[in-house]
């Protein structure tokens, strides 16, 4: 409490004289967190067991995004989309060895915007793509002119992989996997990350910095101290509830992310491993308390942006699936909360439906500094002045089944690839497999969230989807 209380007065003492969240007196800092792979389950977002605290502190004081979605499930694809600002379709990276300069290469970076203005621009951790774990303590497939200086964190949690329960014996970062870990909190590559985000944020506190601090966790193997896994008794763990008919009458390729090794899993081990989510979402959470505190600390709170979000959801047993690479709810929904100094709407939720390429013009646009011209997503400052704002834009979402290449072939093996895209409006997703050849989807989330009944083939609903249809149609041609 004496941290939200503390975090509180230094943003309402903050530019006073401003007259909307908008208008910075000065050039504002940003600190920008990512986690991997989190979905929506913490405290602000309503959940009854995790916990949460940080990120919950940070919600109460910014403005929460109730209905905010990735780009694509997957690491890289959404990683390349939101930090240029450029949705899959012009990236044309839809898998995970794809440089996107290889597809871009005159792209503009959301940090090489804030290095043309003329902050100092570093990075601590996983903003672009590589492997979990195996290139932990590498660059993978960063850009090094999005950056002034850069560190890759490596932790125990690298040492400790023989120890690592799996699904799969030698598989860590593609499958189930999870370690309750000997030690403290400063000896994972999370713990050490944050520490040099502190150190970053002590050197540059004197002048304007965009610090983009990338996380691990809750990302496989969900590996964490033990105090975090001791948090979650596992018989005190709920399981996702599916129907044993669930897939009668649904598209296949709507549970195409389904992986082998899951049908390993017992009940036991289901709560086994979503304790260990929980566990590592907790830990994470602890460290992007840590950096909060320094920004109190240091008296950065009143000139900083913050921004927290993930890079997608993920399933824990919905729908019968776990991870991601889907277009259900739960794949493609991901937490965004941004604090901006004095803003109008902080301690308020927005409704709205907001996509992550929003955020590159967004955090230009409240810094007052140029964007580049050629951006597919659109500022959110009228939701951070008014969560609740009059917003018709809806989100998008694609994926791909198949095996795509890195060189953008079509085929593999004589395998072909298709394309899944949804749509994602206030109350309604629409979901089209390979353009509807391959099967569609319709849920209306006023009465069905968990979107168990598919509506697309009712005819009482003919006219929304024929709407819907020609909203993610025009999506996909506005992003060509």
């Amino acid at each position: 409490m004496k941290r939200v209380a503390l975090f509180g007065l230094l943003a309402a003492a903050a530019f006073k004289s401003a007259v909307c969240a908008g208008e910075p007196a000065q050039k504002w800092n940003v600190l920008y967190i990512v986690s991997d792979d989190l979905n929506n389950t913490l405290g602000c977002y309503g959940d009854k067991l995790v916990h949460s605290p940080n990120i919950d502190r940070l919600a109460k004081q910014g403005v929460r995004f109730d209905r905010a979605y990735c780009q694509f499930p997957l690491c890289n694809p959404s990683r390349a989309s939101f930090l240029t600002g450029l949705r899959p379709d012009s990236t044309r990276v839809v898998e995970n060895a794809t440089q996107f300069r290889k597809n871009v290469p005159d792209a503009v970076t959301m940090p090489q915007t804030f290095q043309k203005a003329g902050y100092f621009v570093a990075r601590v951790g996983k903003l672009y793509h590589y492997g979990v774990p195996l290139q932990i303590g590498t660059s993978g497939l960063d850009d090094p002119p999005s950056w002034m200086k850069f560190v890759n964190p490596r932790g125990r949690d690298r040492d400790d992989e023989p120890s690592i329960f799996t699904l799969v014996p030698g598989q860590f970062g593609g499958t189930l996997s999870w370690l309750a870990s000997e030690g403290a909190d400063a000896d994972q590559t999370d713990g050490i990350g944050a520490a040099e985000a502190i150190k970053l944020l002590e050197e540059h506190k004197d002048k304007p910095f965009f610090l983009a601090v990338g996380f691990y966790r809750p990302h496989t193997p969900y590996v964490a101290p033990k105090k975090y896994f001791d948090m979650y008794p596992p018989d005190k763990v709920p399981l996702a509830a599916v129907a044993a008919n669930h897939r009668d009458g649904l598209p296949a390729p709507a549970f195409g992310s389904a992986k082998k090794e899951q049908e390993k899993l017992t009940d036991p081990l289901r709560r086994e491993a979503r304790q260990a989510y929980h566990a590592s979402t907790t830990f994470m959470d602890a460290q992007v308390g840590r950096v909060l505190d320094v920004l109190e600390r240091l008296k950065l709170a009143d000139n900083t942006i913050v921004v927290f979000h993930s890079d997608h959801g993920y399933h824990l047993g919905e729908h019968g699936l776990w991870q991601k690479m889907s277009l259900w709810e739960e794949s493609a929904r991901v937490p965004l909360i941004i604090y901006v100094p004095n803003g109008k709407g902080n301690g308020h939720a927005s409704p709205r439906t907001v996509e992550l390429i929003d955020l590159h013009p967004t955090l230009a646009d409240m810094a007052g500094i140029p964007a580049p011209e050629k951006l597919d997503g659109k500022s959110l400052r009228p939701l951070l002045d008014n969560p609740t704002a009059a917003w018709t834009k809806p989100a998008y979402t694609q994926v791909t089944r198949g095996t795509p290449t890195a060189t953008g072939e079509t085929t593999k093996k004589g395998q072909s690839v298709i394309m899944g895209r949804t749509v994602r409006t206030e109350r309604w997703r629409y979901t089209e497999w390979d353009e509807g050849k391959s099967g569609v989807q319709l849920y209306d989330h006023d009465r069905d969230p968990q979107e168990l009944s598919n509506l697309a083939n009712d005819s009482a609903h003919a006219a929304t989807v024929a709407e819907l249809r020609k909203v993610l149609r025009d999506g996909r041609s506005a992003s060509r």
